[in-house]
């Protein structure tokens, strides 16, 4: 099993993603949990790889996913023990039906690497929906901007700091 690790909040000023440095700027509380990454079993994905390594449970885990409406791209962050519901994400953002975007989209618009994609500190804005299961956490984990590193942060600031809504948007 790879080096893991769970750490508070970094010093000001010592960020190191886009994501980190975003709570730091807007004095939100936040944990870092690193894990070593490792391509050859990935057929799960990058979250259950973090749960199985990190020893937490999936269900508080969220994976970040970008979808595209035709006219907008908005993001969707569901536990990474369910499905985006394409057809509530665009019925959540007030749209007639979404479809995922393109993943080099993704990755220039957002400013990370697939299986790194945060909510947070992205290259542009986007209107965001985080399920609503993340509500009975008090602490979900969120990419922290790279594959092996995660943030741990209350989906109440999560919600606030994105100007967010939350809906259910998850398959199972």
């Amino acid at each position: 099993m790879g080096r893991t690790s769970r750490r508070s909040k970094q010093r000001k000023g010592s960020a190191s993603t886009p994501a980190t440095a975003a709570l730091e700027r807007a004095e939100i509380p936040f944990h870092i949990y690193e894990y070593e990454h490792s391509a050859d079993h990935m057929d799960a994905g990058y979250g259950v790889e973090a749960a199985e390594k990190l020893g937490l449970d999936p269900r508080q885990i969220f994976k970040t996913l970008m979808a595209d409406t035709g006219s907008e791209r908005i993001i969707g962050i569901v536990p990474v023990t369910g499905h985006l519901d394409l057809k509530a994400l665009a019925a959540a953002a007030g749209e007639k039906k979404a479809t995922m975007a393109d993943p080099k989209v993704a990755q220039r618009e957002s400013g990370y690497v697939l299986g790194g994609i945060s909510p947070l500190g992205q290259r542009n804005d986007h209107l965001t929906v985080l399920d609503g299961s993340a509500l009975q956490f008090d602490e979900i984990l969120v990419s922290g901007g790279k594959r092996g590193f995660d943030i741990g942060i209350d989906p109440h600031d999560l919600l606030d700091l994105l100007h967010a809504s939350h809906a259910e948007i998850a398959s199972w």
